[in-house]
């Protein structure tokens, strides 16, 4: 801790501080703080080492002087404000009177009910002719709320309250945002948290994007993001708000309800998470404005001439804070102002009950209203507002300030009578316990409310899906993909690159393909697009690249088409989503191709692929190097054998494994055509290889099986006695076809080739007949694609893949012939790719042999030819188990 001096010279120190109150006074603060700082920065290069600090006084940011007057009807906004408040507990408790399964939560919109109301009754613009709209991260556990407003603006019915949380009918509203459940309401998923503020950081950052490069007016758009205080905690929460203020994102505004409560109890019980949070967004940047005290501090603190009233602000710490909200006036008087005499002066004529109506600064609309106001005036800098309120706020003894309150669901009848009286619900004892009644407006409020939203566009909150359809390029725009190689040996990753450079050409979708890579770029050979389309950058580039005379120097445009995130697969996925969702937020669909570590995707950022499939993402994500064993010599923690599975666990994401460049072609025309062209919410996940091969022609009528994830690439026209099937995908597969030419050779045993693209594709087919054959016992079977594939198939099957045996497994019911799974299971090593593959038992070896004893098993081959086999190809039956070692 730093020492502060005695004081040697109290007579000089005051004049210090008589300057600057007089030049406060006569040229205002800016002209004080400047002054200041100049004296500082002076100070500091003299050498003295003067404390930083991020944070200002437990004050409120904005002072009555300069608060304006709120616009609209008060008194009338109260009144709306204390039904919806009524109406959202109501819709709480009511669905877990019939069962507790249901949930929900109150506390958290009781904290912030003013917030919301401010915003919705004056700020956020929806979509119109005029306007391209706001977009607003709603606080996950506010969403009754959000209902109850739209019950009384009549978007929703009483019934539809009635089903909050029921909706497998069909009809019921979603437990938080979803926009997958409820497509032209929800516009974000926030839930888990901490994806919410990043989202909406590279939500801010697309918008501007999208304006830089012409495609959109952002104009005034802005981007807001509400919080709880203790959702920053989550890494993802602070992770890129220094990008949000080095790109200086004006449009983006975070609230954060600082209710001073986590989920069981306390955020900074010991301290004060405003104050933290402060220094946190100042340090990055951001503008910060704090609401902390109501109007009825105004007047204690304009009277606090000792300002022992300010040091007692200032020493209390939240979790007193929250102790005092969840007591009653007589203990803040005793334990809050008692404390210091002066203090205590300042309040000896009010009664306990004034003194426990004094409010924070998030239940002042007023006070919110111009918070709200200044942050939409902002320029150059992100703002974040740091509201202070109570949770539970109006729930009296059922949660109030409470640790318990925010797992509260129901309240008993003499806790609804308390909150009806405090906020005069028109609602009766006798109706109270009959039931819980939803309390509609009257015309005059409902005349007032449909004013409010009209002025500002439109119903809010409201997703929109009326984006232009795509004309997409024809396969054969990729001719050159859909060729054979010929001697020439490239891997899929140069295929795709030479895709991506073909539909940055086109000229009529050329400028929606948005390229997203971390910081990878030149590992997957795509340094060509920083001169050709250039690196987004808002700045520009105001320096001279070390590069500059080479043909693919480092280009950054104000106007650049790539998104280059740096070491950063997090932020680069919620660029991705902000691509990918363009066409709901922004009415112009853009086509994104995030390109990074297959390793790094899925298994890294997999709550925000989730949060994609939700948000009814379109676009691709490729996983390049990929493979268990094809990113050979960088080791266990790069080399993917999973990313597959963790993919198939999203119900509409679309996942391939190519082998060839004609495959990938076909898969990513495709895919634009069912996301661009019909529109389908979908998204793509493709694995690219860095291994070089030769490449083969497209096989005539291949395409079909290529999409619906197998055909058979290669037919033996006379099969022999001793024949079998070897499947693979990737780079195994071209394992396999190796395997076949030494099976032919060794020991006479011909093969069919197939090219398995996409297991998890052809197991959901499979896994859709037997749903439908189970539900509907009398029609006539529905029969799996694979098995239609296999059908009349001679011999075994042997499936190769990179990826863990549970990949390809997953279609074994539906395979009739005999089956053996060949994967690499365990944690990936460094070493060569030919060691990787003989270690994991997925190379050429692996799968001859396995060929060989499913036919010794079918009585097809000898047990000598058996054994010669087993030795030829180095079979060691006593090899420890790859998954364990």
């Amino acid at each position: 801790m730093t020492n502060i001096p005695h004081d040697i010279d109290p007579v000089e120190s005051q004049e210090w501080q008589d300057a600057v109150e007089d030049v406060i006074l006569r040229d205002g603060p800016d002209r004080a703080h400047f002054l200041l700082d100049k004296a500082v920065q002076q100070a500091r290069a003299a050498g003295a080492k003067l404390p930083f600090s991020a944070t200002t006084p437990y004050q409120n940011t904005i002072s009555t002087d300069d608060e304006l007057d709120m616009p609209g009807d008060n008194e009338m906004e109260w009144r709306i404000r204390t039904i919806n408040r009524w109406n959202a507990m109501a819709t709480v408790v009511k669905r877990n009177k019939e069962s507790s399964e249901y949930g929900g939560h109150i506390a958290s919109f009781a904290s912030s009910a003013a917030l919301y109301d401010v915003g919705l009754n004056h700020f956020w613009r929806s979509k119109s002719a005029i306007h391209g709209g706001d977009l607003v991260f709603f606080q996950g556990h506010v969403i009754p709320g959000i209902y109850a407003r739209s019950f009384m603006e009549g978007r929703l019915s009483e019934e539809d309250l009635k089903n909050f949380r029921s909706e497998v009918s069909g009809n019921g509203l979603s437990s938080y945002p979803h926009p997958w459940l409820m497509p032209d309401y929800w516009q974000f998923p926030t839930v888990s948290m901490g994806l919410g503020p990043l989202m909406a950081i590279y939500q801010a950052r697309f918008m501007k994007y999208m304006h830089n490069r012409g495609l959109i007016d952002a104009a005034d758009r802005k981007v807001w993001c509400f919080l709880g205080d203790g959702e920053m905690d989550e890494p993802e929460s602070l992770g890129a708000i220094a990008l949000a203020a080095r790109e200086k994102l004006d449009n983006l505004i975070f609230v954060v309800n600082c209710n001073l409560q986590r989920l069981d109890g306390p955020v900074r019980g010991n301290s004060k998470i405003v104050q933290e949070l402060e220094g946190h967004f100042r340090g990055a940047g951001w503008d910060v404005i704090k609401l902390l005290w109501g109007k009825g501090w105004d007047d204690l603190l304009e009277n606090d001439s000792t300002g022992k009233l300010r040091q007692l602000m200032e020493e209390t710490i939240d979790g007193d804070y929250q102790t005092f909200k969840s007591k009653d006036g007589a203990y803040i008087r005793k334990h809050f102002f008692g404390k210091y005499p002066e203090t205590a002066e300042l309040v000896k004529d009010w009664t306990d009950d004034q003194i426990w109506a004094l409010r924070r600064g998030g239940h002042e609309p007023k006070k919110v209203y111009n918070a709200f106001l200044r942050a939409t005036k902002a320029k150059d800098q992100p703002t974040c507002l740091l509201v202070k309120t109570v949770k539970g706020y109006g729930m009296g003894t059922a949660g109030e300030g409470q640790n318990t309150t925010h797992q509260q669901k129901k309240m008993q009848l003499d806790q609804l009578k308390a909150m009806r009286d405090r906020f005069k619900i028109p609602v009766t004892d006798e109706e109270l316990e009959k039931d819980l009644p939803f309390v509609s407006l009257n015309n005059a409020q409902k005349a007032y409310l449909a004013d409010r939203r009209k002025d500002l566009g439109g119903s809010f909150p409201q997703r929109f899906t009326g984006a232009p359809s795509l004309e997409i390029p024809a396969l054969e725009r990729f001719k050159g993909q859909l060729e054979s190689t010929g001697d020439r040996e490239i891997s899929t990753t140069m295929a795709f690159v030479r895709i991506l450079t073909t539909l940055l050409r086109d000229k009529q979708i050329g400028k929606r393909v948005v390229p997203i890579v971390p910081d990878e770029s030149r590992t997957f050979g795509m340094e060509g697009l920083f001169r050709s389309v250039g690196i987004y950058n808002p700045l520009g580039q105001n320096y001279t690249p070390e590069d500059r005379d080479q043909m693919m120097f480092y280009k950054e445009s104000v106007d650049g088409q790539v998104l280059q995130e740096g070491i950063n697969e997090a932020g680069a996925m919620a660029d991705w989503i902000a691509a990918a969702t363009s066409y709901s937020t922004h009415g112009e669909p853009m086509i994104p191709f995030f390109i990074y570590y297959s390793m790094f995707g899925f298994q890294r950022i997999g709550d925000l692929a989730w949060a994609a499939g939700d948000s009814r993402a379109r676009g691709f994500m490729l996983g390049g190097t990929a493979g268990r064993t094809t990113l050979n010599g960088e080791g266990l923690q790069h080399e993917d054998g999973h990313s597959h599975i963790f993919a198939g666990t999203i119900p509409n994401c679309v996942t391939y494994d190519p082998t060839f460049s004609y495959e990938v072609a076909v898969i990513v025309q495709h895919g634009m055509k069912r996301m661009y062209q019909d529109q389908e919410d979908v998204f793509f996940y493709l694995t690219l290889m860095n291994e070089n091969y030769s490449h083969p022609e497209m096989p005539m009528g291949s395409e079909e099986g290529i999409i619906k994830g197998l055909y058979r690439m290669r037919k033996t026209a006379k099969p022999a006695k001793k024949h079998v099937n070897l499947m693979g995908s990737g780079t195994i597969l071209v394992q396999a076809l190796k395997a076949a030419e030494m099976l032919k050779e060794d020991f006479g045993v011909t093969s069919d080739i197939w090219s398995a693209t996409s297991f998890n594709e052809l197991a959901r087919d499979y896994q859709d007949a037997e749903r439908h054959n189970r539900l509907n016992p009398f029609d006539e079977p529905k029969v799996p694609y694979i098995t239609q594939c296999l059908e009349g198939a001679k011999g075994p099957i042997v499936v190769a893949t990179d990826y863990m045996k549970n990949y390809a497994e997953q279609v074994r019911g539906a395979v009739k012939q005999r089956i053996t799974v060949l994967g690499t299971d365990g944690f990936g090593r460094s070493d060569s790719r030919v060691n990787l593959r003989r270690f994991f038992e997925v190379d050429a070896n692996h799968i001859a042999a396995a060929a060989m004893v499913d036919l010794y098993r079918e009585g097809v081959v000898s047990e000598k030819d058996l054994k010669a086999a087993l030795a030829k190809y180095e079979i060691d039956g006593d090899k420890p188990n790859p998954r364990l070692v």
